[in-house]
């Protein structure tokens, strides 16, 4: 896979240009993120749907924290459905500054996030459905047919989350950007790898890396504090310590997040945690830190913020990504 992370911070209308755009250049996937300040990302990959023909689509990622899994799973197989057969679920636990200020942030876990994409594969096969666990659902059903298979990439970094992914799901979009994260994240795959279910597929370890490239190195390195912040805010004490990051720096980053104060919290970021958290800088300096990953990874999403100017980050980011797999 060589995906791209598509952020409606954007009006509808822009994200959708960056997608078509992307499916020019080369990306086979597009995930669109979400959050709940941002726009709904179902209304792009339905836009997203009916503009593009190949590429695959789907939300990168989505919580069942904020919707109930079995409306999740109806929102994934419309757009299965209207892209004929192109849709990819990518679900993940959530991004704990924002669900902290909806009252969620201790109800993130694992057992959500297995529960709610098990009873979804479910539901998309046709099955009647009933559970009682983290969600309730009784005899829940969808009331058309669903193309499938629908691939499943389970959002995350913590240990048990990349095991999971690796005994459960089809692949692991891993929110790292530096070779040393993921160098770790396969081992924890290799464990997870060892208990998988039977019938399952490959499995694909995917670097959701935070990316921002563009001519001007120093241009490319300030575009990158935004999406350093959310990271490094939710990253945890093992990653900070793997890379030289001050904690009680990211504590104030994280703090500034959750008051809505997005200009202290950006001007808060540091060069290591840029450093650790994004790959940044000339298509060069990209390429050679993309085939460092890829030396861990199987795949990579180029996640936000693409680069300073983002039309030429698209085209820019697959240049990179094409010298790095030369």
């Amino acid at each position: 896979m060589f995906g791209i992370e598509l952020t409606p911070e954007h009006p509808v209308g822009r994200v959708v240009d960056l997608g078509t755009a992307a499916e020019r250049a080369g990306y086979d996937t597009a995930f669109v993120s979400s959050h709940y300040n941002n726009r709904s990302p179902f209304a792009v990959l339905g836009r997203l749907a009916a503009e593009t023909d190949e590429i695959r689509l789907g939300p990168g990622v989505v919580n069942p924290l904020e919707r109930h899994p079995v409306t999740l799973a109806g929102e994934v197989a419309t757009v299965a459905e209207a892209s004929d057969g192109r849709a990819v679920f990518g679900i993940g636990p959530g991004d704990p500054a924002t669900l902290a200020n909806l009252g969620l942030g201790d109800d993130r876990g694992l057992r959500p996030v297995l529960e709610a994409f098990k009873v979804a594969e479910r539901l998309w096969d046709g099955e009647r459905v009933s559970h009682d666990g983290t969600f309730e659902a009784e005899d829940a059903a969808l009331n058309f047919e669903v193309p499938t298979p629908i691939p499943t990439y389970v959002g995350g970094e913590g240990p048990h989350m990349c095991k999971m992914a690796a005994k459960h799901a089809d692949g692991l979009l891993f929110n790292g950007s530096h070779p040393a994260d993921l160098r770790w994240a396969r081992e924890q795959v290799a464990d997870g790898l060892a208990d998988r279910l039977d019938g399952l597929g490959a499995f694909d370890l995917a670097a959701y890396a935070s990316v921002s490239v563009a001519d001007d190195e120093a241009a490319a390195r300030e575009a990158a504090r935004p999406p350093v912040a959310f990271i490094a805010a939710g990253a945890a004490p093992p990653v900070l310590d793997r890379h030289g990051v001050d904690p009680d720096r990211a504590d104030e980053v994280g703090a500034a997040l959750s008051a809505g104060d997005f200009s202290t919290a950006f001007d808060r970021v540091s060069p290591a945690m840029i450093d650790a958290f994004c790959i940044a800088g000339t298509v060069d300096a990209v390429a050679e830190r993309m085939a460092a990953v890829l030396d861990h990874a199987d795949s990579l999403v180029v996640g936000s913020p693409l680069g300073p100017d983002l039309d030429a980050a698209v085209d820019l980011a697959a240049t990179a990504h094409e010298r790095a797999t030369e």
